[in-house]
């Protein structure tokens, strides 16, 4: 793997990712209301196609199109409010790698050359990766209020483990573990967050 220098200028965007139901877009309206503009939210791929009405389907071929078009409109939607907003934190609400934990293969490695791209250019496209653990690890209801959600516990759970495990390759991986009480949660989520800006500088 291409090593990443922790130390390099900052592109100022960092993504928010885990398994399902762990908070992270409720984290980064918060973010946006603390921080004000100095904040731009990209937001979930998935959720704005599936919600659009994009095909949903448990077969392979219809996953991996459905994978292929997030990656899509994952990467320009970043891309519009990067160009958009260039003195700008970008708080991406989940990145382009995560496709690869829901591509129906067992390996990562098809997804990203389905893609023709690889998980080293992935990872560099992001400053920083702020995990947050699902609630499912506390065996609470990752139900919330997103329509697109299908997973069950077991599910969201796997789901989780596999994206720790592939995100945790960036060298400004920072795990906001799940917590029995969710202020508690998006207190320290913030805090991180707020550190990882001061290290960007000004």
């Amino acid at each position: 793997m291409t090593p990443i220098d922790p130390k390099a200028p900052s592109r100022r965007r960092v993504v928010l990712t885990g398994g399902p139901g762990g908070g992270k877009t409720t984290a980064a309206d918060l973010f946006r209301r603390e921080i004000g503009e100095r904040v731009v939210i990209v937001p979930e791929a998935a959720t704005l196609l599936f919600v659009g009405g994009f095909p949903r389907a448990p077969d392979s071929l219809a996953r991996r199109a459905a994978q292929s078009a997030i990656y899509h409109v994952q990467r320009n939607l970043e891309d519009v409010q990067s160009a958009r907003y260039p003195d700008r934190l970008l708080l991406c609400d989940r990145g382009t790698i995560d496709g690869a934990v829901y591509w129906p293969e067992d390996s990562e490695r098809d997804f990203f050359a389905a893609q023709s791209t690889t998980l080293d250019r992935e990872l560099i496209r992001y400053d920083a990766v702020l995990f947050f653990e699902t609630a499912a690890a506390g065996r609470i209801s990752i139900e919330g209020g997103n329509p697109a959600r299908i997973e069950d516990l077991d599910q969201a759970l796997e789901l989780d483990r596999r994206l720790r495990e592939v995100w945790s390759a960036h060298p400004r991986f920072v795990l906001v573990p799940h917590e029995a009480s969710f202020f508690h949660k998006m207190r320290a989520a913030l805090a991180a967050l707020s550190a990882m800006l001061e290290s960007f500088g000004p």
